[in-house]
């Protein structure tokens, strides 16, 4: 009889590496079906913008200056790129937010004369001003992951909100909402 219930717990622990294996997996499944948010938020939100000075990205055209972010009224501050897909696909939200009358500042990102113009005649130019950040500088500054993204700044030049990726249709609600909200 001893020797029936010694070998019980052999029969067990045969299937544990199995039973081990199987949870493994149902975790990294669960990883892949509920994958992190991959967003870097700047840390800048909350903080005066960075200063900085960039030339025009267009001949005729003015370029940016942080400084021009501190005159009393809220500004968008929109970096993008001409060889951006989700650019494209926002550049819609940035025309009805210009109708609106929303000042709204361009920062290009390591572009050329020629594509910007191009983009700009296919897409519409919703943009008072494009500084040219050929190096990538002052998106670094910024905190900017990636084009395309967008920044309340209110009256006095703070960052009041950032806007990861390619506005929406269905953003257009929350970003007037942030740019009343930088105005009080």
């Amino acid at each position: 009889m001893t020797e029936t219930n010694a070998a019980k717990p052999r029969r067990w622990v045969i299937w544990l590496p199995l039973v081990l294996f199987l949870g493994f997996v149902v975790l990294v499944m669960f990883g892949l079906f509920r994958p992190a948010d991959r967003n870097v938020a700047s840390q800048l939100v909350g903080k005066p913008m960075p200063q900085f000075s960039l030339p025009p990205a267009l001949p005729g055209r003015p370029g940016l200056d942080s400084k021009l972010l501190t005159n009393g009224k809220p500004h968008l501050v929109n970096i993008f790129a001409s060889w951006c897909v989700p650019c494209r696909v926002e550049a819609p939200q940035l025309e009805a937010l210009a109708k609106a009358g929303v000042p709204i500042e361009g920062i290009s990102v390591r572009d050329t004369t020629e594509a910007l113009q191009g983009f700009l005649e296919e897409n519409g130019d919703p943009y008072q001003r494009i500084g040219a950040d050929d190096d990538g500088q002052v998106q670094l500054a910024l905190g900017s992951s990636g084009v395309p993204e967008t920044y309340v700044i209110d009256g006095k030049g703070k960052i009041v909100y950032q806007h990861i990726g390619e506005i929406r249709p269905e953003q257009l609600g929350l970003i007037m909402n942030k740019l009343q909200e930088a105005s009080e």
